[in-house]
């Protein structure tokens, strides 16, 4: 069959368009292969349609760690908190309404093509709070935490201010430690953008040390500036913001979609997961974690991964592009990398003790996908990536390229595990280290409770 009707009608078939002549590893780590861009007359769809976990079904965790449910049953989980006492807060959440984002053939197949992924499920617009109060590793206390909210995603705990970033709104809290509810309806710290076109709708949020500031993720509203970049006013950028009155000033720019956020324990250093640009081919452009700049430019729409010229966007703008920095580290072309966290030591076994975590949701624009899994970025004593990425979560997929799952936020469980938010399976996961598991076995056969004589 020729690929000759227009690519946004055709977006849910796989037939089309191009692939990719690297590995994901060649798009990997410091130094990632970036091949000339490739353009079709139909961009490559590639969706891998949503299907959920068969019963009984789950990620393979690496060798010398195992997974389990931590809570099941729940309503697209995207984003998780980890709270002083051991709590976990989960967002339950999906895009809001997006009526000037969905219009046209591109917007209507782009839609088709979001809900054969899976993302396009109305919004629970919830944050639910799971306790395990028996350190068992399974949430057996499950509360609305917090209802009524608008496509909420970050969270941040400061003093006892609990801060949630809506789509459209940074809110405050006043949490009460232990409290199983709040039902206030929040005080507006800021406002953020969003309205009817609200391309990246995810808005992070994360707590300075000292509490003193807050830095919030704002995604583009476009893949590369196709709306007017008068659409993207104080988008694709991370904001630091004063809690005290409100007041924000972008602390760094040109980044398209960044989501994550995490301080680097070594360095102090904060770091950020980004999305990059789509639509020039299955190589290109890897997604990539950094360390921020204060007032740094990472060449968002001119250029990516530094200084290599889009040649889509117009107008040019050759005196960024040359302010344009490079990303620390590559995580792969179009893996969909959102969760970032640094591993609390003890957390997992040698190699995973000493680095970083990425949830990667997974691809759409390449052929044959990319991400759907968790990855381990080795980092050095001074804070810095040190290596090739590691797997630790896969299977994600089936063997017909189906989506059981895609993962999304990953936290640290502050007991020696890490917890993985899958929004596809309705699943948040917990993975541990499985020698710790043994040892608590042999202990329990060993104490003269157990001893059945």
């Amino acid at each position: 069959m020729k690929c000759l009707m227009p690519w946004l009608i055709a977006a849910s078939l796989s037939g089309c368009g191009e692939t990719a002549l690297l590995s994901v590893n060649e798009g990997s780590g410091p130094t990632p292969s970036l091949p000339a861009p490739t353009t079709t007359l139909i961009p490559t769809v590639n969706i891998a349609p949503a299907i959920g976990w068969p019963k009984g079904a789950k990620p393979t965790a690496t060798p010398g760690t195992q997974v389990a449910a931590f809570a099941s049953g729940l309503d697209h989980p995207r984003w998780l908190y980890l709270l002083p006492n051991g709590d976990v807060l989960v967002a339950e959440t999906s895009a809001p309404p997006k009526p000037e984002d969905g219009k046209g053939i591109r917007g209507w197949a782009m839609g088709k093509a979001m809900k054969r992924a899976g993302a396009a499920v109305p919004s629970a617009n919830r944050i639910t709070l799971l306790r395990d109060a028996d350190h068992d590793g399974v949430a057996e206390t499950r509360k609305p935490f917090i209802e009524g909210l608008n496509s909420p995603f970050g969270m941040a705990l400061a003093g006892q201010n609990l801060y949630v970033a809506d789509t459209d709104k940074l809110l405050r809290f006043h949490y009460e430690p232990g409290a199983l509810q709040i039902t206030d309806k929040g005080q507006t710290v800021t406002e953020l953008p969003g309205g009817p076109l609200n391309h990246h709708w995810t808005k992070n949020v994360i707590a300075s040390p000292d509490g003193k500031k807050l830095y919030v993720t704002v995604g583009s509203n476009s893949n590369v500036g196709e709306n007017g970049l008068d659409q993207e006013q104080g988008r694709a950028a991370i904001w630091e913001v004063d809690p005290a009155n409100g007041k924000h000033r972008l602390f760094a720019t040109g980044l398209r979609n960044p989501n994550g956020l995490a301080w680097e324990p070594r360095s102090g250093a904060l770091w950020t997961a980004v999305n990059e640009r789509d639509e020039i081919g299955s190589d290109l452009v890897p997604d990539y974690i950094t360390s921020v700049k204060e007032g740094g430019f990472y060449g968002w729409p001119y250029s990516y991964y530094g200084q290599h010229v889009d040649q889509r966007v117009r107008p040019q703008a050759p005196q960024k592009v040359a302010q344009a920095l490079i990303p620390d580290y590559a995580v792969g072309p179009h893996t969909a990398s959102l969760g970032l966290a640094f591993i609390e030591p003890g957390a997992l076994p040698p190699p995973f003790d000493q680095g970083a975590l990425v949830g990667q949701h997974g691809s759409w624009n390449r052929k044959p996908h990319s991400g759907y899994k968790v990855i381990f970025v080795p980092f050095d004593s001074s804070g810095k990536p040190a290596g090739q990425p590691m797997d630790l979560l896969t299977g994600f997929l089936d063997r017909q390229d189906k989506a059981m799952g895609r993962p999304v936020g990953v936290i640290n469980d502050g007991r020696g595990g890490v917890l993985v938010a899958d929004d596809v399976g309705n699943v948040v996961w917990r993975v541990s280290n499985a020698a710790a598991s043994l040892k608590q076995g042999a202990t329990a056969q060993a104490s003269p409770s157990s001893n059945p004589y």
